[in-house]
C-alpha cells in the first residue's frame, strides 16, 4: 500500500509529483449494529453468506471536518425471506449518496481473524473493474465507490469486531499532479457564479442530488452546465471547457478517495491524457468554490488496458490509529438497560431456532397471557421458568403475605419482603419479576379464592360474590391458567371456570417426596357439538371430534372437595416437601405448557405416554411427546407419564356441573361453597357411594375340608 503512504509534499506545478488521495473514513451507526444483531438472531442464524449492504456519504460541508461513509439501520436488507435482497431506502436525499457494499459477518472471532483479506479486497476490486469495462459505471457511477465490510458480532457481550475496505484500483504508472487550485481561483468570476448555480441545481434536484460523479461543461460565454457521465460525447463542442466532477468527502488539500476509481474509469473509457477535476465541496448546503478544488492531472494508460484477464492491483483496507488492524465497538454501556436485558433474555431462545428448534414461535410465547393462581413455592418457580421461555405477560394471584420461612424456598422473595408483617406475596412477586427482567408485564392480584367446604356467612356473602366475579374476569382475560395452590379445594373454582371458558390449564401439586403435573383437557362443550358460539369456535385450534376428553385434577375423585385444613397439625397445614421437589415440578409444568402451545393440536392433543407415537400422526411435534399427567417420586428418583380421561361425575369439569354453572352462575357457586354434599348430589357421586355401600358379598360360611384331596384343584 505504498502509494497510500507517500507524503503529500511537493504540491504545485511539478509534473513529477504523484497525485495523492485522502482515504475514506467509516462510521457505523449504533442502529446498524442493532439491526445486524436482530437479523443475525432472527433470520441469518449460522448462515455466513455475503450480505449486500448500502453505505451513505455526502460532499464535505465543513472546512475542518471530512465526511464519513456511514452505515445506518437501513443499510441492511429489509426482506425477511431473501438474504440477497438489497436494502430499501429512498433516493434523492442530498445528504445520503448511496454506495453499494458487501458484508461478510462471521460466526466466530477466529473465523473473522482468519479471513483472507487480500482475496476479499481483490474480489471487490474485480467487481469495480468489471463495471468499468462493461460501462455500468457510466450509467450508475456510485459503483465506483463500492466497499467491503467484514465483521463478527458477539451477541452475548454486545461487542462487534469489524474492518472496512474501500477498494481502489492502482494505476501503473500512477497519475501525476500538474496543478491544484481553489475553484474560486481557477475559474473566472463569471464562471464561479455560473458553476455554483449549476451545482446547486444539480444538488437540489431529487433526480441528481445523490449522483456523485458528473461532468461540467462551460461554454465560451461562461455558462456552466452539469451533465451525466454518459453525456461525454455531447460535451465535445468547440470552445467548451469540460471538467470531471465528483462529490469530495474530504476537507484537506488533496482530493478524496472516490477520485481513485474515477481516474481508472476515465483512463479506460475515454483514454484521456490530461484531465481537469472539480473536487466539489459545500458549506451550509450550498456550493463553496473557496473550499472546492480544481485539479489538473496527467494519466498514462496502463499497459494491457484492453486485456480482459488483466485486473489492476487494489488497495483500500482502512487504518485504525495508523495501523492496519480491525476495530471493536461495545454497545452494552450505551444501551438502555431494559432493552439490553430483553435482548440478553431472548438470546438463548433465538439461538434455539438456529439449529435445535427452528419452529420455536417466540411471538406466540411473548404474547400469551398467563395467570398463576398461587405465588408460593410453585408459583415463584413457574413465573421464573415462564420468563425464561420468553413469556412476557404474567399475573400472580395470592392473598398471603411473605413470612420469614418463605425466602429460602420461594425464590422471588427476600428478607425485606418479610418485614413489618410481610408484603403481600402477589405484589412482592410481581415486583421481583420486574427487578429480574424489567421488560416483563407482571402484576399481582390479592384475593382469596372461594372454596367448597368453606361456608360463608350472610355478612361475607357479598365479598365472596365479588371474589367469584373477579376470578371469572381474570380467567377470561388470560390465555392459560396455572393452578399452584397448596390445598385441593382452592383448585376447584379455577378448574370450573377454565373448563367453562376452555382455557389451557396446568396443575402442579406436591407431596412430601412426590409430585403431580398435568394438563386439563378441554371443557365439555369445546367439541363440534358444543354449545359455544360460532365466534368462540373460530378461536379453537381443533375440535376433539371423536376423541375422549382428557380429565381434570378432580376427574378421578369420588368425593367433592372439602375443607382440608381443619383439624390438622402444623406439619399437615404447611406444604412440607423436599426442597428439590418444587423446582422439578415447576419446570415440568412450564415445559408442558410450552409443548401445548407448539403442538399442532394444541390443548386438544391426545395424551402421549413415554415412547408413544405422536397423536398428530406421522409428524413428531417439535418438542417431543405431549403427556397428560406426569407423576414423579424423589424417593425412587422415578417419573412416569399417565393418561386419564374425563369423568361424567367430575365435580369440576363434567357437562352437568358446567351446565349448572352456566345456567345459575353465582347461585350455583354459593350452593357448592356452603353445602358440602351439593356437588356430590348433583353429579351422582352420592348415589354411587350408596350403591357401593349397599353391595354385599354372599360369603359361603361352610368350612372347607382342606384335608380332602378330592376337593383340591391343581393349578
Amino acid at each position: 500500500m505504498a502509494q497510500e503512504e507517500k507524503s503529500r509534499s511537493g504540491r504545485g506545478s511539478s509534473s513529477s509529483t504523484i497525485l495523492q488521495f485522502v482515504p475514506f473514513n467509516s462510521l457505523a451507526d449504533e442502529g446498524f449494529w442493532h439491526r445486524l444483531s436482530s437479523l443475525k438472531l432472527n433470520k441469518y442464524g449460522i448462515d455466513d453468506s455475503p450480505i449486500p449492504i448500502t453505505g451513505f456519504y455526502a460532499p464535505c460541508s465543513h472546512s475542518q471536518v471530512s465526511n464519513h461513509l456511514t452505515l445506518l439501520a437501513e443499510s441492511l436488507p429489509i426482506g425477511e425471506n431473501d438474504q440477497s435482497s438489497m436494502p430499501a431506502f429512498s433516493r434523492g436525499n442530498r445528504n445520503r449518496c448511496p454506495v453499494p457494499g458487501t458484508l461478510y459477518n462471521t460466526n466466530t472471532l477466529e473465523t473473522f481473524h482468519a479471513l483472507d483479506k487480500k482475496s476479499l479486497l481483490k474480489e471487490e476490486a474485480n467487481k469495480i473493474w468489471e463495471d468499468i469495462r462493461t460501462g455500468r459505471a457510466v450509467e450508475d457511477s456510485a459503483v465506483l465507490s463500492r466497499f467491503l465490510l467484514i465483521s463478527f458480532a458477539d451477541l452475548k457481550n454486545w461487542s462487534f469486531h469489524y474492518w472496512f475496505a474501500f477498494p481502489a484500483l492502482v494505476l501503473d504508472p500512477p497519475a501525476t499532479l500538474v496543478e491544484s487550485k481553489r475553484a474560486s481561483e481557477w475559474f473566472t468570476p463569471e464562471e464561479v457564479k455560473s458553476v455554483s448555480v449549476a451545482c446547486n441545481g444539480w444538488r437540489n434536484s431529487s433526480l441528481t442530488a445523490d449522483v456523485p460523479f458528473f461532468l461540467i461543461s462551460i461554454a465560451s460565454n461562461s455558462h456552466a452546465t452539469i451533465r451525466h457521465l454518459k453525456d461525454w460525447e455531447a460535451c465535445q463542442a468547440d470552445n467548451q471547457k469540460v471538467l470531471f466532477g465528483f462529490y469530495d468527502p474530504c476537507h484537506e488539500k488533496d482530493p478524496g478517495w472516490p477520485l481513485r476509481n474515477f481516474l481508472a474509469l476515465i483512463s479506460s473509457r475515454w483514454n484521456l491524457k490530461s484531465v481537469h477535476f472539480l473536487c466539489y465541496r459545500e458549506s451550509r448546503g450550498f456550493a463553496d468554490m473557496e473550499l472546492s478544488l480544481v485539479i489538473e492531472a496527467l494519466i498514462t494508460a496502463p499497459q494491457g488496458l484492453n486485456d480482459r484477464q488483466l485486473v489492476p492491483n487494489a488497495v483500500g483496507w482502512e487504518k485504525n490509529k495508523n495501523k492496519y488492524v480491525s476495530r471493536c465497538i461495545n454497545l452494552a454501556k450505551s444501551m438502555d438497560p431494559t432493552r439490553l436485558a430483553e435482548s440478553a433474555a431472548d438470546l438463548n431462545l433465538k439461538l434455539m431456532r438456529w439449529r435445535a428448534l427452528p419452529s420455536l414461535n417466540l411471538d406466540k410465547l411473548s404474547s400469551v397471557k398467563c395467570l398463576l393462581i398461587g405465588a408460593g413455592t410453585l408459583g415463584c418457580q413457574v413465573a421464573r421458568m415462564l420468563m425464561a421461555w420468553g413469556v412476557r405477560k404474567i399475573t400472580l394471584l395470592d392473598n398471603g403475605r411473605v413470612a420469614m420461612s418463605n425466602p429460602l424456598r420461594q425464590s422471588l422473595y427476600t428478607l425485606d419482603d418479610c418485614l413489618n408483617g410481610g408484603d403481600f406475596k402477589a405484589f412482592a412477586a410481581a415486583k421481583s419479576l420486574k427487578r429480574i427482567f424489567p421488560a416483563v408485564e407482571a402484576k399481582g392480584e390479592v384475593m382469596a379464592i372461594p372454596m367448597p367446604g368453606h361456608p360463608v356467612t350472610n355478612q361475607e356473602e357479598k365479598s365472596v360474590v365479588d371474589d367469584c366475579n373477579r376470578l371469572y374476569d381474570l380467567v377470561d382475560s388470560h390465555d392459560a391458567v396455572f393452578l399452584l395452590t397448596d390445598t385441593r379445594e382452592s383448585r376447584w373454582l379455577p378448574t370450573l371456570l377454565c373448563a367453562s371458558a376452555n382455557k389451557i390449564t396446568i396443575t402442579a401439586a406436591l407431596g412430601f417426596d412426590s409430585f403431580l403435573v398435568m394438563r386439563h383437557g378441554p371443557g365439555p362443550f369445546s367439541s363440534a357439538h358444543a354449545k359455544t358460539s360460532s365466534a368462540d369456535m373460530d378461536n379453537l385450534t381443533l375440535s376433539d371430534k371423536g376423541r375422549k376428553r382428557l380429565g381434570c385434577y378432580f376427574c378421578n375423585d369420588v368425593v367433592a372437595p372439602t375443607d382440608s385444613t381443619a383439624n390438622r397439625t402444623l406439619d399437615q397445614q404447611c406444604t412440607v416437601t423436599r426442597p428439590g421437589l418444587a423446582p422439578i415440578a415447576s419446570s415440568l409444568a412450564v415445559e408442558l405448557f410450552v409443548s401445548i402451545l407448539h403442538h399442532p393440536d394444541g390443548m386438544f392433543a391426545e395424551g402421549d405416554i413415554t415412547n408413544s407415537t405422536s397423536s398428530s400422526g406421522s409428524s413428531e411435534p417439535p418438542l417431543g411427546i405431549l403427556p397428560h399427567q406426569i407423576r414423579g417420586s424423589l424417593f425412587q428418583f422415578s417419573q412416569m407419564t399417565l393418561v386419564g380421561h374425563s369423568s361424567n361425575s367430575c365435580t369440576a369439569c363434567c357437562d352437568t356441573v358446567v351446565s349448572e354453572y352456566r345456567e345459575k352462575g353465582i347461585e350455583f357457586l354459593l350452593q357448592a361453597i356452603n353445602h358440602p354434599t351439593y356437588l356430590e348430589d348433583l353429579t351422582g357421586l352420592t348415589e354411587l357411594k350408596k350403591s357401593a355401600n349397599s353391595f354385599n358379598l354372599d360369603w359361603d360360611d361352610e368350612k372347607d375340608d382342606y384335608d380332602d384331596d378330592d376337593d383340591c384343584v391343581e393349578i
